[in-house]
């Protein structure tokens, strides 16, 4: 019992001491954390303030003052369409562009070669069946060309067209991981396909030197120098209905399905096969409502000499193409914002 009572006054002592010890420590982190809360409150207002004036350029304050090379923010309106963003990404479309390119091909045994061997493939295909078997006029052209002179600047419209229309269903995993220009993947997306269409003009160029070296009935002209508006067209025109059916997938899947069909229906409203010469008055007029009808007549007619340019259906297309491309670019910026959601 002697030892329990000299024992009892030394515990209380001793959690006397422990209470004493925690309840500094204590006192130290509440001191602590209230100077963090004042210092706090005295710089965040002042860096809201600087950050706010430097997002709405209401001072001469800099994100780069901030320590910030960019400032990602939400787009204001349908119009804000920040072009000048989409500049700055050239060197990421440069990227896509080499990646497009690579990757159609990889893994194959001919490689690029495969540019050359499906317009000569095609074009032999037209030749066969719709110059021997249906005999179909050619404008007194020599058939292979005709028909290569179509395929060329109709499969670079088509593949612009088909690969902006997956644009969204495609690169879904990269936009919902890294933040940078939506427009940057179809614009390279055509970039890229005009690789292929240089090295399939090429060709084409190739086989009308040798066909006017042997006499054949080629004469091109000074619609040549139209050939590069000519090209922009086909491309602004396989951007703008692209990117529309690019923003229209993202709720209606079976536009996917139906855009590959839909192109080789396009084609034979299209002048690729037949020449417009061939068309009877009356049907003409409907098929110039067809804007590519224009621009593909004109491209045959500078490099081979025959055919109908209808400058009034130029104007036509060009009018038409300004609409799309707005309608297109407009839809893509409103979806872009909430398609992940929907994706």
């Amino acid at each position: 019992m002697a030892s329990r009572c000299a024992i009892q006054p030394a515990l209380e002592h001793l959690d006397s001491a422990r209470a004493h010890v925690i309840g500094g420590v204590l006192n130290r982190v509440k001191l602590d954390r209230h100077a963090t809360h004042a210092e706090s409150a005295r710089r965040t207002p002042y860096a809201r303030r600087q950050l706010a004036a430097a997002v709405n350029n209401t001072s001469p304050v800099s994100t780069a003052d901030l320590g910030w090379t960019s400032v990602i923010r939400p787009t204001r309106s349908l119009f804000d369409l920040r072009l000048g963003q989409l500049w700055r990404s050239r060197d990421l479309i440069s990227l896509f562009v080499w990646r497009d390119f690579v990757a159609v091909y990889k893994q194959t045994i001919l490689g690029p070669v495969w540019h050359v061997i499906q317009p000569l493939l095609t074009t032999l295909t037209f030749t066969i069946i719709f110059g021997r078997v249906a005999g179909l006029s050619t404008d007194g052209l020599p058939m292979f060309l005709f028909y290569m002179s179509g395929t060329v600047i109709w499969t670079y419209f088509s593949n612009c067209l088909t690969g902006t229309a997956n644009t969204f269903l495609a690169n879904a995993g990269l936009y919902g991981k890294v933040h940078f220009h939506r427009l940057a993947i179809p614009v390279s997306v055509v970039i890229s396909k005009l690789i292929s269409f240089t090295i399939q003009l090429g060709l084409f160029v190739a086989l009308l030197l040798y066909y006017a070296d042997i006499g054949a009935n080629v004469h091109p002209n000074v619609w040549l120098a139209l050939c590069p508006l000519l090209l922009l067209m086909m491309a602004g025109y396989g951007l703008g209905f692209g990117i529309i059916v690019s923003a229209l997938t993202t709720r209606y899947r079976d536009l996917a399905q139906l855009v590959a069909f839909g192109a080789q229906l396009w084609m034979y409203a299209t002048p690729v096969i037949y020449p417009m010469s061939s068309i009877p008055a009356k049907y003409r007029k409907v098929i110039l409502l067809n804007p590519i009808s224009s621009i593909v007549e004109a491209f045959r007619y500078g490099f081979l000499g025959a055919g109908t340019v209808e400058p009034v259906g130029l104007l036509y297309s060009a009018g038409l193409l300004c609409a799309v491309l707005v309608t297109g670019l407009l839809l893509f910026n409103r979806v872009e914002r909430t398609f992940m959601d929907t994706i």
